[in-house]
This record gives C-alpha cells, sequence and structure tokens, in this order.
C-alpha cells in the first residue's frame, strides 16, 4: 500500500473509532429515558414487548462499526477501538462525577437536584454496562473472525449475524442483571428487558447487514482488497 492510501485508511479508521466512541458513550447518558417501540402489541413476562431504554438505539452502531473494522483491519484494530472506548466511558465517570460535585449557582438553568435526577445513576449503569459490554464485544470480534477464518473470508452475512446475536444476549442479560443488582431496576423486569433488548438487537443486526456489506464493498473497492484480505499499517 502507498503513503497516500495509507494515510486514508488511517483517517477512515478515526472516524470509525471516533463514531463508536460516541455512540457508546452517549449511550450510557441517556440510558434513564425508556420508550415503547409497538409494532407489536405482545406482552412478555409481564412486560411489553420493545419497552427499551433509548441507551439501546446507539448500541448497534457499535456492533456494526467493530464488524467493518474487524473486517477491513483485522482483529487486533478491532479490539483496540473497543478498549478506547471503554476507557472514554470511565473517563466520563469522572467528568461527571466532578460535574456533580460543583454547585449550581442561583440562576443556573439547571439546578443541582435536576443534574443529579438525571446524572446520579450514570456512574452505576456505566460501570454494569462496560462490564458486560466488554464482554460482548470480545466474543463477537472472537465469534467473528472464527466464522471469517472457517468460511475463508467469505459468507460475511453469516459471521455478522451469528457473531451479533451472541453478543448481545451476553450484553443484555449481563448489563440487566448488573443494574438489577444495583437496584436501579426491579429483578421483576429482568427477563421481560432481556428478551425485548435482544429480540430489537437482533432485528437491527438483520437490517444493518446490507450496511455493513455496503461499507466493506466500498473499502476494498478503495484499498484493492481481495476477500479475506485485511489492511495492514
Amino acid at each position: 500500500m502507498d503513503k497516500k492510501k495509507e494515510r486514508l485508511a488511517r483517517k477512515i479508521y478515526l472516524y470509525l473509532a471516533g463514531l463508536f466512541i460516541t455512540s457508546l458513550v452517549v449511550s450510557n447518558l441517556i440510558f434513564q429515558k425508556f420508550f415503547y417501540w409497538y409494532p407489536f402489541d405482545i406482552e412478555i413476562f409481564d412486560n411489553k414487548l420493545f419497552e427499551l431504554s433509548v441507551g439501546i438505539l446507539p448500541y448497534p452502531i457499535t456492533f456494526l462499526i467493530t464488524d467493518i473494522i474487524s473486517e477491513i483491519y483485522g482483529k487486533k484494530k478491532a479490539v483496540q477501538v473497543v478498549i478506547t472506548g471503554i476507557f472514554a466511558s470511565f473517563f466520563s465517570i469522572i467528568l461527571l462525577l466532578v460535574a456533580g460535585a460543583l454547585p449550581a449557582i442561583e440562576n443556573s438553568p439547571i439546578n443541582d437536584t435536576v443534574f443529579k435526577q438525571v446524572f446520579s445513576m450514570t456512574p452505576l449503569a456505566v460501570t454494569a454496562s462496560m462490564l458486560a459490554y466488554f464482554c460482548a464485544q470480545l466474543v463477537d470480534i472472537k465469534i467473528f473472525h472464527f466464522w471469517k477464518n472457517l468460511t475463508k473470508g467469505k459468507l460475511l452475512w453469516l459471521r455478522n449475524n451469528f457473531s451479533t446475536f451472541s453478543s448481545q444476549f451476553i450484553d443484555s442479560s449481563l448489563v440487566i442483571g448488573l443494574l438489577c443488582s444495583f437496584n436501579i431496576i426491579s429483578w421483576d423486569l429482568f427477563w421481560g428487558l432481556v428478551l425485548s433488548a435482544v429480540i430489537f438487537k437482533i432485528l437491527i443486526a438483520i437490517i444493518d447487514t446490507p450496511i455493513l456489506y455496503f461499507f466493506v464493498w466500498l473499502l476494498r473497492k478503495k484499498f484493492n482488497l481481495k476477500i479475506n484480505e485485511e489492511i495492514k499499517y
């Protein structure tokens, strides 16, 4: 690869990493708001299907990005961006704790009570989320590359969906279990929230498969990569 293409490859990786980190951090900041996605009026374990935290919305983006990086840049680069994202999430906890400790002035648009109401649970949520997320992403990357090696770079849809299905179940069950353990969510909601989250994430993973194919095709064409070939720098 010539120097010009190498610089472009580094720049694209940086942009992908930026999208990944932003999606991950924001998902932990907005998790306390819940919504109901209602294409089906179904109840599971006394909970409506797809009664979900808005924090789930950026999560599929992170798995899509790690799959793109895994396919084009390789396993090592995918693990690097995951670790960087987790570091950024924990750093956001420090910033929130410092911001919460500083007293609001009298004419502040947001007073201390409102600020604490919105962000007081965030450190616990981020801790639970990152423990679950780290395990899920490592499983996702490992399974992705297992199928990539087994199929010799073919059947991209297979490794994309198989890796995502497994990792999303691990992520959802661990993070909701930890949130229940911290008394942020009631244990009565556990199975309903887990199944809703997993089914929602599986549907999104299926929907984003054409997007993955498009970006992989685009990057392979740009850098003249053969199937199963990765950018090395």
